[in-house]
């Protein structure tokens, strides 16, 4: 079942609720009954490694006496792009 974080517009309390994907979204918050907005936040869940087609799939293969000059595939981590505003406050990802 999927998180869902919400912020409180009264107290400013961040929560996370888990929820099915077909309820609705909160609308008043647990501790002071003001009205709360859904949060966009960064997700925990990463892939990190050589990567299951080379690690797990790749078929090995027989040496024939020529060397391949192809360099082996290499990650690319992309970064977020850099908020317009010169940053949040309220930004989760500048939270530390």
């Amino acid at each position: 079942m999927p998180v869902y974080e919400y912020e409180c517009d009264s107290c400013g309390k961040v929560f996370e609720v888990q929820q099915r994907m077909a309820d609705a979204p909160l609308t008043e918050c647990p501790e002071c009954d003001g009205t709360v907005k859904k949060v966009m936040s960064m997700s925990s869940f990463q892939l990190k490694g050589g990567g299951w087609y080379a690690d797990g799939y790749a078929s090995a293969r027989k040496d024939t006496g020529t060397s391949s000059t192809a360099a082996p595939p290499t990650s690319t981590a992309s970064t977020p792009p850099a908020c317009p505003a010169g940053g949040c406050s309220k930004c989760p990802a500048t939270a530390s």
